[in-house]
């Protein structure tokens, strides 16, 4: 995802901004260009002709070598521009402990976020992509130039995701970002499994590692958890050069072990997985099993309390609720709404109605959309007891929603066509401090709308 996809674009640019745009697009890769001849009465602004001057050797009164050995890059500089733009680089060059180096060396900072530094500096320009986002942070960060960083923390906080959520609070904390680490958490607590499971995780360092073993708000299943662990210690036996045995992966886990809830698993899970998957020791095996079942049970290092989780809001949009008294027919047509939110989300399921005439059981496929993609679906069963209130029916994990977009919620339901439907429906709801916004959908065949229907409830986490 380009920075063009997340920052507004300006108002079209001049002719003579257009040209300058050309001119620092093409000083991209090639800073030896030579302007022509009174190119200076060619741009009104200062910003303009500073841009020309953007990884240019004209004038440059130093050169930066960037990059680790063996993938340095040669840049040019002006020493006013980059003092005027950064306080380490003013100390650097008129500072007291100023050196008068024509060549300064950064192994340390990749060369293309110098560059995305540089443009920022001299052409007050910000162009992030996500492969250089974070690097480009890290020289933000380095030289001082705020701006850049916050607009770096505004495009990672963006992009985030379940996929790479680990990562980025890992990456958070090293740079001391708590808004970052905060919105890291909240994607890693509400999607906590799809998180654990992605590639991202099996980078993390172990004092990350450590920090989300310990979350008491991880919202996964405990064998999921132990899974996505022993995925780390094989990945850091690599990194350690090490044969990837049993013995070492319990070894790179360390007491890190311990912080995974084993004894809170079904047993189902302990037995057929974290029993049989070696990394315990026999006795560990034996007292877990005993916890299980003893009434007197051993003392354990591992901690025996099931994580809190998350608990689902649940957005309730009728008034009431009735049934007719001859049926309210599904039959493979669609229930259908749309809903926004003003602060993101995620939805972990509906609450749907069941039948007015006895129990009965339902087959239903819950899917949901934005703009015709399809973010989540599942097709599942419930038990409706007769009752007028709502069942829950859950997604496979839950889907980040973001602020002021609208997005389809649909089911297809099968099963008693005798059932209760909502009624007086509210546009407009405040659930805890979430507003959420309904409004009628074009894929509803059925009769769901606004006014009434079916899927009365959104269940989420926020």
């Amino acid at each position: 995802k380009m920075a063009a996809d997340i920052f507004p674009r300006k108002k079209p640019a001049s002719s003579s901004s257009s040209t300058v745009q050309q001119h620092h697009q093409q000083n991209l890769s090639n800073n030896n260009l030579i302007p022509a001849p009174n190119w200076q009465g060619l741009y009104p602004t200062i910003r303009e002709r500073n841009a020309v001057m953007f990884n240019n050797d004209l004038m440059a009164d130093v050169h930066f070598v960037v990059g680790p050995p063996g993938g340095t890059q040669r840049l040019p500089g002006h020493k006013y521009v980059l003092a005027v733009g950064s306080s380490v680089f003013h100390a650097m060059f008129y500072g007291e402990l100023a050196e008068d180096k024509d060549e300064i060396r950064i192994p340390d900072v990749d060369p293309a976020a110098f560059l995305a530094m540089l443009k920022y500096i001299y052409c007050d320009e910000i162009d992030l992509a996500a492969d250089t986002v974070l690097a480009t942070l890290y020289a933000a960060k380095k030289y001082i130039v705020p701006h850049l960083a916050r607009a770096c923390v505004n495009f990672l906080e963006t992009s985030l995701s379940a996929k790479n959520a680990c990562v980025l609070l890992s990456q958070s904390c090293l740079f001391e970002e708590p808004d970052l680490t905060q919105r890291c958490w909240e994607v890693i607590d509400a999607q906590a499994e799809l998180a654990l499971k992605s590639e991202g995780f099996c980078d993390i360092d172990f004092q990350t590692l450590e920090s989300i073993l310990r979350r008491e708000t991880l919202n996964a299943k405990e064998i999921v958890v132990f899974e996505a662990a022993l995925n780390w210690a094989e990945v850091e036996c690599q990194r350690q050069d090490l044969a990837l045995s049993i013995e070492n992966k319990r070894k790179v886990l360390g007491k890190a072990l311990y912080l995974i809830r084993i004894p809170t698993m079904a047993l189902d899970d302990f037995a057929n997985g974290a029993a049989q998957s070696g990394v315990l020791t026999l006795n560990e095996t034996n007292d877990i099993f005993l916890w299980y079942t003893a009434a007197k049970k051993p003392e354990l290092q591992f901690v025996s309390k099931a994580r809190k989780g998350l608990v689902p809001q649940r957005c309730h949009r009728f008034q009431s609720c009735a049934y007719r008294s001859n049926q309210w027919r599904y039959r493979g047509r669609c229930d259908s709404i749309q809903f926004a939110v003003d602060k993101r989300v995620f939805i972990a399921g509906f609450g749907l109605y069941g039948s007015s005439c006895g129990s009965a059981e339902y087959s239903a496929k819950i899917e949901l959309k934005r703009q015709g993609v399809v973010l989540g679906q599942n097709l599942s069963k419930y038990f409706s007891d007769g009752s007028s209130s709502t069942f829950p029916v859950w997604f496979e994990y839950p889907v980040q929603i973001e602020p002021d977009t609208f997005y389809t919620a649909s089911v297809i339901l099968d099963g008693n066509e005798l059932s209760y439907f909502g009624q007086e429906g509210m546009t407009e709801v405040q659930c805890g401090k979430v507003t959420v916004q309904f409004q009628c959908s074009s894929d509803s065949t059925n009769g769901t709308g606004v006014q009434g229907g079916q899927i009365p409830e959104l269940i989420f986490y926020a």
